[in-house]
């Protein structure tokens, strides 16, 4: 059996996508056959701090690291880690899930070591690292030097095309358990999680999936919301959190349309993906106004549970979305026009809006499921250890 480590910095039961994301991958690589460990830096632990797995014999291994302040620290200590694992464990490959810090970690340990790595790019890691404070030089000497390039995107894998002169990256896309995002209601009554909300029966649930911030279009979302409600009752639901940084956009908002405000509602951090689910279920129109943006998770979720989405057409979001067809697709230059599309997609005829809904779990179903995920996943896995 072919051993695998994978440096993540996000792993369950951390937040957000990246750590869905590494868990999703490692659990389907155990399913392949690979034996897979996994190695996560945590700030609840003391600097240097390594807590070993609670069982040698639960699969996966998980290595937690305590952070340090500053990564000059914590990758120099991360590696003698590594290297007393490697020489415990032998690993053939290493992965590293996300471009920094992981990806270069994982590429120059394995330079190292003499054995084959490849890199994960998520999201926006591309992006952020190409300009200032990123480091250009660190990013292009990892997507040089690393054996195999998997990019959650088209776009993201065109990028790195231009960025590293390789043709050879493989697109590895985002996938949904669709068993649990679905349009079908099993374990929650809809109006009982209404009520639980303080939603009105009458108000049109906005809907937005994850953590609130800059990037993610937080105040088209809030513009949004004033817009519709102009018109019509609403509400905007926050599945998920604002992060702390952000929270003083909705304090000003507040200061400025204060009754708006009120209708916003954030469920805060959800653990359990059948609850995502089913909040996604209430939302009338679930928004992804990102400025910019890799695949993201919820989008996915949201349309694997039959919602009309509206996004932006940023990163690979026009790879998911055909505009009219399964979604609509708002340009970023024009995201200041976000409530009078979601006025526009509340106009349909209830026919076009099942269409559009029907349309998407299809797509759901057809190119991001687990079944597809297996597939991509061996291929990398046959491109980086030939004969595992």
């Amino acid at each position: 059996m072919k051993r695998l480590l994978i440096i993540t910095e996000r792993f369950t039961p951390d937040l957000g996508g990246l750590a869905s994301s590494a868990t999703r991958l490692v659990t389907t690589l155990c399913q392949l056959g690979i034996e897979v460990d996994v190695v996560t830096w945590s700030r609840y632990l003391q600097p240097g701090e390594v807590l070993p797995p609670e069982s040698l014999e639960i699969k996966p291994r998980v290595y937690r690291i305590g952070l340090y302040r500053h990564w000059d620290m914590t990758m120099p200590h991360t590696l003698n880690f590594l290297e007393w694992l490697h020489q415990t464990r032998g690993y053939d490959a290493v992965w590293g899930h996300y471009l920094f810090p992981s990806g270069f970690i994982a590429t120059w340990f394995a330079r190292l070591q003499g054995i084959v790595s490849t890199v994960s790019a998520r999201g926006n890691d591309v992006d952020r690292e190409m300009f200032p404070p990123g480091d250009f030089a660190r990013l292009q000497w990892t997507l040089q030097n690393t054996n195999v390039i998997t990019a959650v995107s088209a776009d993201m894998a065109r990028k790195i095309q231009l960025l590293s002169g390789r043709d050879d990256v493989l697109v590895l896309k985002n996938t949904v358990d669709t068993e649990i995002f679905s349009p079908w209601n099993e374990g929650f009554i809809e109006d009982n999680l209404r009520n639980s909300l303080g939603i009105a029966p009458d108000e049109v649930v906005l809907g937005f999936c994850g953590e609130l911030r800059e990037k993610k279009g937080q105040k088209f979302l809030l513009n949004a919301l004033t817009t519709v409600r102009q018109q019509r009752p609403a509400c905007l639901l926050i599945i998920g959190e604002v992060r702390a940084s952000q929270e003083s956009v909705l304090q000003l908002y507040a200061s400025h349309q204060p009754e708006d405000a009120q209708r916003v509602i954030v469920t805060g951090h959800l653990s359990h993906p059948e609850k995502v689910a089913a909040y996604l279920r209430l939302c009338d129109v679930y928004l992804q106004p990102s400025l910019w943006e890799g695949m993201p998770n919820a989008l996915l979720e949201a349309m694997a549970c039959g919602c009309c989405c509206i996004a932006s057409d940023a990163g690979g979001i026009p790879e998911i979305i055909s505009h009219g067809e399964n979604g609509f697709l708002l340009s970023r230059s024009q995201l200041h026009k976000l409530g009078k599309a979601v006025l526009e997609c509340l106009g349909i005829t209830l026919e076009e809006k099942n269409r559009v809904k029907q349309t998407a779990r299809d797509r759901i179903l057809t190119t991001h499921s687990i079944t597809q995920e297996k597939q991509q996943l061996q291929t990398v896995i046959d491109r980086l250890m030939p004969n595992s």
